[in-house]
């Protein structure tokens, strides 16, 4: 093969969400931190599926207008700062595409290039031994290896070649994964990416393996739920195929790989010139398109699953005003909409991952709550959705956990015609707290920036969650299940079988002669008024100078969430 085009360029985006699909569970296990956290793998995979969502029912020849598009849906589905430099890798790929209808050899050594230079960029300070410089040791090679007779097939290789040789390399640049004993988890995504490309233009598009994984919690989970909370139609139909002299040629197998990569619980069933279907999709109206390309419906059934979720789940509105139920939401354009109303003049969003903790942002001044964390970080999108019913003119964006402070960095460009969105960089629940608290309204924008800030040093933070695996970092030795005390994210201080004896040992590494307030947020396997009490006491027993504020946070995955002042 000698040149890529839009069509070409489409089944390798597809080919390679698929296969990073199919092998997303094996990067997160390559995770150095032993925390249930969803994490890289699961972040690259809902990025690339977001981007190859808005290519999969394409038919452009044109490659630039294929990979803008496909460059769009990463920025806008990118979670976790994983997702966030694979958007940002293929938003430099499509941007050195320009006016290209097509590229041979060296134009794909230029797009990769390109993409390493813009990834590069978006990270305030690149760490080497990362996804980055398997990018960009890998381009790199490329670019000097190929000229005008070199294959696409031929690039690939050697591509691959140098990103194998790359991640192998990358423990002899960051000391914690030698030390763990594992390759960058970022790095061997991007491989996976790089690989359902390679078989794409070698003739063979993968598809999804409808498998079943385990989650962190060790519940079991079908692994192609990763989406389930949008639910979205479930869409059946009955199609006739033909004519032959309108209708286009059907294959299924090309025809069962494009409806995967647009939706899930797929069936397909041929019988002559009849093909029966049932999908999942948050866009019926793109599969009957493509389906209609190939014969005339016979019988066609579509029911909003979103809709009698919502109506089941959200039957009565939140009590603290954060939330309406998704139905309410959905109708409230039709009566008020909200380009209609006029902008407040400031509007402030955190993200959040529990009811209690829901209920403690509103009480210090949070305008609109974006649902995430650790266990799920969210997309850009999600946060741009915030920024939009927010409805303010300027707009502070509390991220709350460091995977999380690329994604919503990006919004600022998107939104930046429309409103003034400023990133608190935020990487704990408590920092984000004290951050809000600091809000005054009769500062000017910069210097609200200013005070939120410094603030974020004002308060220092610790979790306590179990372990996913048995590991030894900077000397302390972790076995699966046992609960780990953390502090500041990423240091671990003990792990310890009784998930009290942890949070004790992490209040006494955090409360020192100068502090005064303790605030403890009880997670959902302790949110019990039992657990509440024994800490309240521990806390007045061993810590007589400092206010306790212990109260129910609902939060998952993690026991406890401390702060202290």
């Amino acid at each position: 093969m000698k040149f890529i085009d839009g069509k070409i360029f489409k089944m390798m985006v597809i080919s390679a969400s698929n296969n990073l699909y199919n092998h997303y569970p094996e990067v997160d296990a390559l995770n150095v931190f032993p925390v249930p956290d969803g994490d890289t793998g699961m972040n690259m995979n809902l990025t690339m599926t977001s981007g190859m969502k808005e290519v999969a029912n394409r038919s452009d020849d044109n490659l630039y207008d294929i990979a803008k598009i496909f460059s769009r849906g990463l920025l806008m589905g990118a979670r976790g700062n994983s997702g966030v430099i694979t958007s940002q890798i293929f938003r430099g790929f499509s941007e050195s595409l320009v006016n290209k209808t097509k590229i041979d050899a060296v134009g794909l050594a230029e797009a990769f290039d390109n993409g390493r230079k813009v990834a590069y960029k978006a990270v305030l300070k690149p760490v080497e031994g990362t996804i980055l410089t398997v990018i960009r040791e890998s381009s790199a090679k490329l670019l000097d290896s190929v000229d005008s007779k070199t294959t696409i097939e031929e690039a690939f290789e050697i591509l691959l070649a140098e990103a194998n040789a790359s991640l192998d390399r990358t423990p002899n640049l960051l000391p914690v994964l030698k030390e763990v004993g594992v390759v960058d988890s970022g790095g061997a995504g991007l491989i996976k990416i790089l690989e359902g490309m390679q078989s794409a233009v070698t003739g063979y598009v993968i598809n999804r393996h409808e498998a079943e994984a385990v989650n962190a919690s060790g519940q079991a989970q079908v692994a192609a739920s990763e989406e389930n909370e949008e639910f979205g139609y479930c869409t059946e139909f009955i199609l006739r195929l033909g004519p032959v002299d309108t209708k286009k040629p059907f294959n299924k197998n090309r025809f069962t790989s494009v409806l995967n990569a647009h939706g899930n619980s797929l069936v397909v069933v041929q019988d002559e010139d009849l093909v029966k279907v049932h999908v999942h999709t948050l866009k019926p109206g793109d599969i009957f398109n493509y389906a209609q390309q190939f014969g005339e419906f016979v019988k066609l059934k579509c029911e909003n699953m979103t809709e009698q979720h919502n109506e089941i789940l959200f039957n009565e509105k939140s009590g603290n005003g954060l939330h309406m139920a998704a139905s309410e939401l959905n109708k409230a354009p039709l009566a008020a909409p909200k380009e209609a109303e006029p902008q407040k003049e400031y509007a402030i969003i955190a993200t959040s991952s529990g009811k209690g903790i829901d209920e403690l942002f509103n009480e210090v001044g949070v305008d609109y709550i974006v649902s995430g964390g650790q266990t799920m970080n969210p997309s850009t999108n999600d946060f741009l959705t915030a920024v939009e019913k927010a409805n303010a003119k300027n707009i502070y964006i509390l991220p709350n956990n460091g995977n999380i402070i690329m994604a919503a960095n990006q919004v600022k460009d998107v939104v930046k015609d429309k409103s003034n969105v400023v990133v608190i960089p935020s990487k704990t629940i408590m920092q984000g707290v004290v951050a809000a608290m600091n809000f005054n309204p009769d500062l000017s924008i910069k210097d609200n920036e200013k005070v939120m800030n410094e603030s974020l040093s004002s308060v220092k933070s610790g979790q306590v969650t179990f372990a996913i695996k048995d590991t030894e970092i900077n000397g302390i030795k972790v076995k699966k299940d046992e609960f780990m005390a953390i502090l500041n994210s990423k240091d671990i201080l003990s792990s310890h079988k009784n998930k009290f004896d942890a949070l004790k040992v992490l209040l006494k590494n955090m409360v020192d002669e100068d502090s005064s307030v303790i605030t403890v947020l009880l997670g959902q396997d302790v949110a019990s008024e039992k657990d509440k009490e024994k800490v309240e006491k521990y806390i007045e027993k061993e810590f007589k100078e400092c206010d306790a504020d212990v109260r129910i946070g609902d939060q998952p995955v993690y026991s406890f969430i401390v702060g202290v002042e």
